[in-house]
């Protein structure tokens, strides 16, 4: 059985895939083929149809898939007081970002949901989320929200932090903020769900206990990070948390979609579902 899986080819999710990705870990009568993509186009093709069998999406957009996919138990990228980040080129309070004009890396993804938990009427404009830093520089816009490496560059090149979501959602909820994980497509049925998912995570533990090799192999996709930054970026996002939430991390996930719900940012009613 084929089984296709699409990520972002981001450091932290190549160190997640690894195992997988080298045939280093196999599942006999299974076939896993890996695409690589951005995570808002991701996020996209799995809304507008059921386009891979494993899809990384951010959780912003799993309500919007809800039908056609459920969330696996492991493999998510979760903030312990950390996360996506606003910055800008002069010092600016949070206060100020309602007078200017935020470059964001998509709608979809779980930097804007809590952007706009935040302030839900600040003024945004969707900038391919490389691009963010560079049009800030430029001076394109004044701020830019932050995901993937940029959280440990934007100092190199000038940049002031504003806010960090991942701290401003720690002291208003007591809780991590879940950013991004793993969806499932509900028609594989029960049993390739249980057998897909132990391989996903034993790619994971695969990583975690060969730690060199798997950080030598993500370091392609580190985009300019040196060795020393590109394994702090994955200690952030790859870890026990990514074998498995707990139970405080699933309560993250549906209390940062019901809060979205709440406030009219997402329109859907949010059903999370895990897969273990």
């Amino acid at each position: 059985m084929e089984i296709s899986i699409a990520h972002s080819p981001d450091s932290d999710d190549a160190f997640m895939f690894y195992g997988l990705a080298t045939n280093k870990i196999r599942v006999p009568g299974y076939r896993f083929t890996h695409t690589l993509c951005d995570i808002e186009t991701l996020n996209r093709r799995a809304r507008e149809e059921a386009f891979y069998d494993v899809t990384a999406i951010s959780f912003h957009a799993y309500p919007y898939l809800q039908n056609n996919y459920a969330l696996m138990g492991c493999g998510g990228s979760v903030g312990e007081g950390y996360g996506p980040m606003v910055v800008s080129s002069r010092k600016l309070a949070p206060r100020d970002l309602s007078k200017v004009t935020i470059a964001v890396p998509g709608t979809l993804t779980t930097a804007y949901l809590a952007l706009k938990i935040f302030n839900p009427a600040l003024e945004t404009v969707t900038v391919p989320f490389d691009r963010i830093i560079p049009e800030i520089l430029a001076g394109k816009y004044d701020a830019g929200l932050i995901i993937h490496e940029g959280q440990l560059t934007y100092s190199t090149s000038g940049l002031f932090k504003v806010i960090d979501l991942g701290v401003w959602w720690r002291e208003t909820t007591g809780l991590v903020l879940p950013l991004g994980g793993n969806a499932i497509r509900r028609s594989l049925g029960p049993e390739a769900h249980a057998i897909v998912s132990k391989a996903l995570r034993d790619s994971i533990q695969h990583g975690l206990d060969r730690r060199e090799q798997a950080l030598e192999y993500a370091m392609q996709f580190a985009r300019d990070l040196d060795t020393r930054l590109a394994s702090r970026f994955v200690s952030m996002y790859v870890n026990e948390r990514t074998l498995d939430y707990g139970e405080d991390g699933r309560e993250a996930i549906r209390k940062l979609l019901e809060m979205g719900f709440e406030r009219g940012i997402i329109p859907i009613a949010p059903q999370v579902e895990f897969i273990d």
